[in-house]
């Protein structure tokens, strides 16, 4: 009975911290529009340079610790609570602290040398501002693994909604305040990447809430640590089990923390680095090619246009992922490889499909997206390359959370890094030729190379077999006929608004959402009828599968 109860628990817990976390990306990712609408492309460019590096940054200062406090807190309370895991809060919110404060107070003094090295002036406010951040965050989501060390989810949800609602609303004030006052590009961006450190405060605010009212309850009892230890001890007693005389010292465990959190750390800076990739290369290249300061990062801005549209992409990508891990993990445990490979290869089918479907469709609708979010169609070509990430990352991410599910765990952020190496290679070959359209199609090849290095590893794990023509022959009849209809549906409502008068960008809009409903209605029409998911297939998927198995039926798609 109680192992149903934790297991419910942590299920709701689960739930809870992926809807907390999809809507604070969702949040993150949307944010980005109305910066560039109100900044303009510099300023837009200058916060996509700087941003990454707030990203690598805050890994950095993080250190793994979140995951090692929320690791020694469930395993402390899994043996009846001993104090230990106060103690784990306690020094590693203390290293937190000092990380934040060190590394941000050598990021604001070095803003001019990290500025050289992107070879452009312009980002020195913005990667100032964007330290400022390290005196909050890093503190916070050590006192969130702190709290899911216990399964309690609901502080990491209302911080993180807290976090993103304050950060946003910072930056949109600030950018009305800036641009009515005919601020510099370089000071808007640092004003929104500000929104950073005010999101960060306000999540911390929120987990002091917690925390005061967490040892408000702990302190039913006079002296609960020292209580919590006695009893321990007297257990041992009881049970004949040797206790130890004294308390492990607190550098011993400070030791084991790290030991656990640094490989975390390490695992993390995959990600941010590839992101990094673009920030030190790109502005560079275009500069020396002779876009000059300002051009340069006006042209990183309408670069950086199509991304925010991929990472919705992502998002769902990410969400969906973490189904698979846990279905995956048991197939393993019960020795069936035969369902292990049958559950890999449906995984990566349908996040390819998804990726495809995706990638063309925004490909497609690049020039009515682009006027609808961004106000014209500058960079429309670069955005339809951009469209293919999508794909490469669907992937990638689906692929690395495969692997993790059959117990390969470091290997997926060693391929990111190539990837991220590849990537470096690919902007200094082609963003001299091609400029921002290089640095695009220098990102779809990097992507790719990532999912293919985890593919390639996970048929050798899992037996898998992929069949490339397959895989290729019947998804390009059918995302032709998505393209075709998607595209008339498109041009079809632009006419017709259009000769009505309406504005521009809500015309483009309508058109957008109109294209998107006609070819996602197609594509899911044609993967059924082309038998590229069968009933029995949906029925496999965790979760959702029997779910949306019954609405195809409904539909009649599925007889």
């Amino acid at each position: 009975m109680k192992q149903t109860g934790a297991a419910s628990k942590m299920l709701q817990g689960a739930l809870i911290l992926s809807m907390a976390m999809v809507l604070s990306k969702l949040i993150g990712t949307l944010q980005k529009i109305p910066l560039q609408n109100m900044g303009g492309d510099a300023v837009f460019g200058i916060y996509n340079t700087v941003y990454p590096l707030y990203s690598l940054m805050m890994t950095i200062a993080l250190a793994g610790l979140p995951a090692a406090i929320s690791k020694f807190v469930a395993e402390d309370e899994a043996v009846g609570g001993t104090g230990e895991g106060l103690r784990v809060m306690r020094l590693s919110s203390v290293l937190l602290a000092l990380l934040g404060i060190v590394l941000g107070a050598a990021v604001y003094t070095c803003a001019p040398l990290i500025g050289t090295w992107i070879d452009n002036s312009s980002v020195v406010p913005a990667v100032r501002t964007a330290s400022l951040a390290l005196l909050f965050v890093p503190v916070m989501t050590g006192m969130r693994g702190f709290f899911q060390g216990y399964q309690n989810m609901m502080p990491t949800a209302v911080s993180q909604i807290t976090e993103q609602c304050a950060r946003v609303a910072v930056m949109i004030g600030l950018l009305i305040y800036l641009t009515g006052i005919g601020a510099k590009p370089e000071t808007i961006a640092a004003g929104a990447l500000l929104g950073s450190a005010a999101g960060g405060a306000a999540g911390l605010i929120v987990m002091l809430g917690y925390w005061r009212r967490f040892r408000r309850n702990q302190r039913g009892s006079a002296d609960e640590e020292g209580a919590a230890v006695s009893a321990h001890k007297e257990s041992a007693v009881r049970t004949g089990q040797p206790h130890q005389a004294g308390r492990e010292s607190s550098w011993s465990l400070l030791k084991r923390i790290l030991l656990y959190a640094i490989p975390v750390c390490l695992g993390s800076l995959a990600v941010p680095l590839i992101g990094m990739v673009d920030s030190f290369t790109v502005p560079r290249l275009l500069k020396a090619g002779g876009a000059g300061e300002a051009g340069a990062m006006i042209q990183f801005g309408i670069y950086n246009r199509g991304i925010p549209i991929v990472q919705l992409v992502t998002m769902l990508a990410t969400s969906l992922s973490v189904l698979f891990i846990p279905a995956l993990a048991e197939a393993k445990a019960r020795g069936d490889r035969e369902l292990v490979s049958e559950r890999t290869r449906l995984s990566l089918r349908w996040f390819w499909l998804l990726g495809l479907a995706a990638s063309v469709g925004i490909a497609i609708l690049a020039d009515p997206l682009n006027i609808a979010l961004y106000q014209d169609t500058a960079g429309s070509g670069v955005m339809r390359w951009i469209a293919f990430t999508a794909v490469g990352s669907a992937l990638s991410i689906i692929s690395a959370a495969l692997l993790q599910g059959v117990g390969i765990v470091r290997a997926p952020a060693v391929h990111l890094l190539a990837a991220a190496a590849a990537k470096t290679l690919l902007n200094l070959l082609l963003v001299p030729q091609l400029g921002i359209t290089g640095a695009a199609i220098a990102g779809v090849a990097a992507h790719f190379l990532a999912a293919a290095l985890n593919i390639a590893l996970l048929a050798r794990s899992t037996g898998l077999r992929i069949r490339a023509g397959a895989a290729l022959a019947k998804p390009a009849l059918m995302l032709a006929g998505m393209a075709v209809v998607a595209g008339a549906a498109a041009l079809a409502a632009d006419a017709v608004l259009s000769a009505l008068g309406l504005p521009a960008r809500l015309v483009a809009a309508a058109a957008s959402v109109a294209g998107a409903a006609a070819g996602g209605a197609v594509f899911l029409a044609g993967a059924v009828l082309a038998k590229l998911l069968t009933e029995e297939e949906l029925a496999m998927l965790p979760k959702i599968g029997r779910p949306l198995t019954a609405l195809l039926k409904r539909v009649r798609l599925l007889r």
